[in-house]
């Protein structure tokens, strides 16, 4: 092609529609990787709130909620301790010893009953200073009202060993004896059986103990050496069980040790971080919320959570455990009696959400403490002077598992 000058003309330029669709390739593809990335981000995401929500689904259905305990109590509501301070809390932990359940039958026959094998009161003050837990003997003999047996029928009232109120009459008999005996109001319960427990052992993988000397107990199912040592599931069980193979074989002795142990799991959890690693945490949960039957207040994921981070609040150190201020019985060694005026003194200051504190102390001849540490001391000098802040003997969380 030519111009009027007879010249060749120059080639005409690309149209603009052809410019317009190789100049932009670049961001065009930009542009469709921000939108596959958006959605991959988007499905990850939705993928983990999925999970979240099927694995909060799946421990909130583990926990089994009592609700027989709930409608019998119910019917004592005027003759029950009113809560003196409402933002403290009391909580029932009942160990049983039912042999129902596959789990349980090893440990004996079922015979259709079941005691309390360990009963532990956990005060919670309003400001979460402190924890207190306070062990109950099975053997203390205290006034057991009349109570609704699992066939309908009643029981009658009487004077008889703690732990029958709840093979009479399950949790809610348990809660009225402990109400009765100490006047102060229970706020909620947790029910644990044996397989519970050695699930919970084993969920934090173990808890550290020391013992002074080795031990060999079969019907205890524990076979362990002297020194510091972490047990798991069936060993932690028969280690917090074993009576007559440890020490001088007194219930005192055994109390002492499930409060050591107790201490011990509760500095392992706030030391290792459990309640903040999700890989831990869920194991916990997973384990403790099938371990437990609870009542209405407490059997929600959301509720036990909440009560986890009230106890996580409290400093090791204020983490207390001390048993009842007791001795022998008078009319039956083998049985125990309170100590007063020193438990009264007790159940005072917790009913009031006032201060307790727990100090090491000597064991009599019997493998025994006196209330103020001190044996051998008459029943007033039990207590401090009314100006003090009332000491016990007991233990915290913070101590070492060989002091």
């Amino acid at each position: 092609m030519t111009d009027r000058a007879g010249t060749p003309a120059e080639p005409d330029p690309p149209q603009a529609e052809d410019t317009a669709t190789d100049a932009p390739e670049e961001p065009r593809r930009r542009r469709h990787w921000l939108r596959w990335t958006a959605l991959g981000v988007s499905v990850v995401v939705l993928a983990a709130a999925g999970a979240g929500w099927w694995f909060y689904r799946k421990l909130d259905g583990n926990i089994t909620t009592d609700t027989t305990a709930a409608a019998e109590l119910r019917k004592y509501e005027k003759e029950r301790p009113a809560a003196v301070v409402s933002a403290a809390r009391n909580i029932l932990l009942i160990g049983s010893d039912t042999r129902a359940g596959a789990g349980n039958r090893e440990y004996g026959r079922d015979k259709g009953t079941q005691r309390s094998d360990t009963t532990i009161l956990l005060h919670l003050s309003a400001g979460k200073a402190s924890a207190t837990a306070v062990s109950v003997p099975r053997d203390l003999m205290v006034t057991i009202p009349s109570c609704r047996k699992a066939d309908g029928s009643r029981t009658r009232e009487q004077f008889a060993q703690f732990n029958w109120a709840f093979e009479f009459g399950g949790t809610a008999c348990t809660i009225r004896t402990v109400e009765k005996l100490t006047g102060i109001r229970v706020d909620h319960h947790m029910v644990i059986d044996f397989q519970g427990f050695k699930k919970m052992v084993d969920a934090v993988d173990g808890v550290e103990v020391c013992l002074k000397e080795p031990v060999d107990d079969p019907d205890a199912k524990l076979k362990l050496p002297a020194g510091r040592q972490t047990l798991h599931g069936e060993q932690a069980l028969g280690f917090v069980r074993a009576r007559k193979s440890i020490g001088n074989g007194s219930d005192t002795e055994r109390m002492d040790r499930q409060q050591q142990f107790l201490g011990a799991l509760v500095n392992k959890v706030q030391s290792d971080g459990v309640l903040l690693n999700p890989t831990k945490l869920y194991p916990v949960l997973d384990a403790a919320t099938k371990a437990i039957t609870t009542d209405q207040g407490l059997d929600s994921l959301r509720d036990l959570y909440d009560l986890a981070r009230s106890m996580r609040a409290v400093p090791t150190e204020k983490v207390q455990f001390l048993t009842v201020p007791r001795r022998s019985y008078r009319y039956d060694a083998n049985r125990d009696e309170l100590v007063q005026p020193a438990a009264s003194q007790l159940f005072k200051q917790l009913r009031e959400d006032r201060p307790v504190v727990v100090t090491p102390g000597e064991k009599d001849d019997e493998g025994r403490r006196g209330a103020d540490g001190k044996p051998g001391k008459p029943d007033d000098a039990d207590l401090p002077a009314p100006s003090a802040t009332p000491t016990f003997t007991g233990r915290n969380a913070a101590e070492g598992v060989c002091s």
